[in-house]
């Protein structure tokens, strides 16, 4: 090269410190990317205990939909007790805003528990979270009628409903949150599909209860005092759920976050830099400012998902017995009898669905899922308008296997989306903004447009096909996180064996 160039040298013919420099700015770049990996970053999980915690986080996802779903499958027992007067159709609309009023205040709980459960940790906040649902449903039990004490009765009513929203506002986010922080990366799937077990178990339990009281007292006199028996179960099973809650210890994630924060007071910001790194990108973020600033992207994918999701969810398992008992005029026994052989089917199908998510990915079961509502809801509800119980029990089937895809895929993708130092607030935050203005509504909305299009039986389908529209834009904005750590967390595997080959893996990724 002339002398006075100003051209940079081809790389071949760089000076000896020019290329050492190159090379340590790369592995550098590489380390950054490819951080070394420790056998103690990595979390060994004992099954037991992973049992134990899917347990107690899916008694307590059981015992509130058992809560909501007592409550829409005696809408229109309810509707007679507490709004009393004028015709059926205003009785139980009624009934329904009054459902709908707990989801109001839903995302007021998620607003303060999910932060609350990033603050002081999972276990804490779902024992209270517990005692709160257990109190609002045993209380409903307990409220005398309209005719009683007149204005008041539905005044109770309205109240008690608010606690059982403000305390569920905390329930799903730190239930996924606890049993995906507590599950190895390999079977978040399986261990997830647990919560929504307890989902169906709720409903199930619900259905068969009023199932079986309606059979045995007959509807004079469940509407004089036998509705009252499902909502006073709430207390026994809320003390169980208590118990098994407390006996648990915080999630390893948030143990190691903990231990971040910790360092991070104690000791040098280099030390604690260095030590925890691989836990987090970004400082734990405590403010709720903080979240809806810092989070808000992912907020609103986590809020069509599970918009979507829910709409279909409640769609079939809290109006389909009033749809079919209050349009269809199926007696109440039949309708629900129906609707828990479909949850029972579902129940058998769960974890299958869970250890499938595993093997193949979380976005393809969803994407199934939302796919199937779009293409089968008109064919399903066409099949349920026919009246026949074989008919009705095709309609049915169609729409729960469908359903059953998203159920036992959600409860691991959603928790997949947040870092560990947020992921409570977060989840807890989107997940019941979403309910709180799609899914419980869904009964109320359905019964406005069935009573607005002259009782057109195929509203419920074309409601559902919408939300399916939106649940796919959602999943094709998902990251893949089947088989990947969570983020902000370390890895977590099932044995010790998996821990060292993990770590013989990332060595050789680096060399390499």
């Amino acid at each position: 090269m002339p002398t006075g160039s100003t051209g940079a040298a081809p790389a071949g013919h760089r000076d000896p410190a020019a290329r050492t420099r190159h090379r340590t700015l790369r592995r550098a770049a590489d380390r950054r990317r490819n951080p070394r990996l420790r056998r103690t970053d990595i979390t060994v999980t004992d099954e037991r205990v992973v049992r134990r915690a899917v347990k107690a986080a899916a008694l307590g996802n059981a015992m509130e939909w058992f809560d909501f779903g007592i409550y829409s499958y005696l809408a229109i027992t309810l509707g007679k007790v507490f709004f009393p007067g004028g015709n059926a159709t205003t009785s139980l609309l009624s009934s329904f805003a009054t459902f709908a009023v707990a989801f109001l205040v839903r995302p007021v709980g998620g607003a303060y528990f999910g932060p609350l459960g990033d603050r002081i940790g999972r276990k804490k906040v779902l024992a209270l979270t517990m005692i709160m649902m257990a109190l609002g449903t045993l209380c409903i039990g307990l409220i005398p009628a309209r005719a009683t004490i007149g204005f008041w009765a539905p005044v109770l009513l309205v109240l008690c409903r608010l606690v059982q929203g403000f305390s569920t506002g905390g329930e799903y986010g730190g239930a996924s949150t606890f049993i995906a922080e507590y599950a190895p990366d390999k079977r978040r799937g399986y261990f997830g599909s647990f919560l929504e077990m307890g989902t169906l178990i709720g409903y199930t339990g619900a259905a068969g209860i009023v199932l079986v009281l309606d059979t045995a007292l007959g509807p004079d006199t469940m509407l004089r005092w036998g509705w009252r028996l499902p909502f006073l179960v709430a207390g026994p099973l809320g003390l169980i759920g208590l118990y098994l809650r407390l006996r648990l210890d915080e999630t390893p994630a948030f143990r190691r976050l903990e231990e971040s924060r910790t360092r991070r007071v104690t000791g040098s910001a280099a030390d604690a830099e260095a030590e925890f790194a691989h836990l987090s990108a970004n400082a734990p973020k405590k403010k709720l400012g903080e979240i809806f600033t810092q989070q808000w992207p992912t907020l609103i994918l986590c809020v069509a998902l599970v918009g979507a999701y829910n709409i279909t969810d409640y769609m079939l398992l809290s109006y389909m017995p009033t749809y079919l008992t209050d349009t269809l005029r199926y007696r109440e026994s039949h309708g629900l009898l129906i609707l828990l052989g479909t949850m029972i089917a579902l129940m058998c199908l769960l974890s299958s669905v869970g250890r499938l998510n595993d093997r193949l990915g979380r976005k393809p079961l969803l994407m199934t899922g939302m796919l199937g509502f779009l293409l089968t809801s008109v064919p399903a509800f066409l099949l349920v308008k026919q009246g026949s119980v074989p008919a009705v029990i095709g309609g049915m089937a169609l729409l729960g296997l469908c359903l059953v895809c998203l159920l036992g895929t959600m409860s691991a993708a959603l928790p997949a989306l947040f870092p560990t130092s947020v992921r409570y607030g977060c989840l807890a935050i989107g997940y019941n903004l979403a309910v709180s203005l799609f899914g419980g509504t869904t009964p109320l909305v359905i019964t406005a447009l069935l009573h607005a299009f002259d009782n057109d039986v195929m509203v419920p389908a074309y409601y559902t096909m919408a939300a399916a529209l939106v649940g796919i834009a959602a999943v094709t904005r998902m990251k893949e996180t089947a088989g990947r750590p969570l983020p902000g967390s370390p890895p977590s595997v099932a044995t010790e064996e998996e821990a060292i080959a993990l770590v013989n893996a990332r060595s050789t990724e680096r060399r390499a």
